[in-house]
């Protein structure tokens, strides 16, 4: 019977941002607002955000190259595309590696509550803070934004792009902490209180790897099987920091 899936499939988070600084010292200082100027789309990576690209990119180039990355798709946001970018040149094989930018893979999207600190919608928008404490982050929808749902249901597409497109390849999908999550419920078949158990555990690392080998004895036509989890030996590796900044800001974890 015809393989399905690809072989393997990375899940990578891009390398710390400009953002993930900035959200830092404003969550420190209790400000409200993160004090950066470009779009979310916009914000570069950080010069560490640089070298754990570098770094992740050196480990995928210490493949064998039967067994690296044969497509490469990720968010149009640029720390992810910089990520990805530098990644694929780690490689070595940047003119000759497919890759596709796909606006599906963007972050969830935070409408009103952009660039807030937890203090800032708490203080702000107290009324939503309350109702999202009470709806829970998987299905609570900030005015202009997106649930965690809203990003399940752009990827579960994205996943059927996959299966018809890159059945057999090795796929590398650099994107953002909630679409690695995201991308989990829906590999692993998880529930709502589950994946929100894994996120409340601990932010995904900048750089970090989660990835899945095709298996075709388990099921009637094979299946995708869990290998890493939040992976970050290739920068402890390089002596790269490790970082879990989120993205953007968020009210505290349901």
């Amino acid at each position: 019977m015809e393989q399905k899936w690809p072989q393997e499939i990375w899940l990578v988070r891009h390398g710390q941002s400009a953002g993930n600084v900035a959200r830092d010292a404003a969550e420190a200082a209790k400000g409200l607002m993160i004090d950066i100027a470009e779009r979310d789309v916009d914000v570069p990576l950080s010069e560490l955000g640089v070298q754990q690209s570098h770094a992740l990119g050196d480990w995928f180039a210490a493949m064998a190259p039967d067994q690296q990355p044969s497509v490469v798709l990720h968010s149009p946001y640029l720390r992810a595309a910089e990520t990805a970018r530098i990644v694929r040149q780690g490689i070595g094989g940047a003119g000759e590696l497919t890759a596709r930018v796909d606006e599906r893979l963007r972050e969830k999207e935070f409408g009103i509550l952009d660039r807030l600190t937890t203090h800032g919608i708490s203080h702000r928008y107290p009324e939503l803070y309350e109702q999202r404490q009470h709806v829970g982050k998987f299905y609570f929808r900030p005015p202009g934004g997106e649930s965690w749902c809203d990003v399940i249901l752009r990827l579960r597409s994205v996943l059927d792009t996959i299966t018809r497109e890159y059945a057999g390849e090795r796929v590398l999908i650099v994107g953002h902490q909630v679409t690695v999550n995201c991308f989990r419920y829906l590999l692993e078949r998880l529930d709502e209180a589950t994946i929100l158990e894994y996120d409340r555990n601990g932010d995904v690392p900048n750089c970090s790897v989660t990835s899945y080998r095709f298996d075709p004895a388990l099921g009637r036509r094979g299946k995708l099987q869990l290998k890493l989890v939040n992976f970050v030996a290739p920068l402890e590796a390089a002596g790269t920091p490790i970082t879990v900044s989120k993205d953007v800001p968020a009210a505290p974890k349901a």
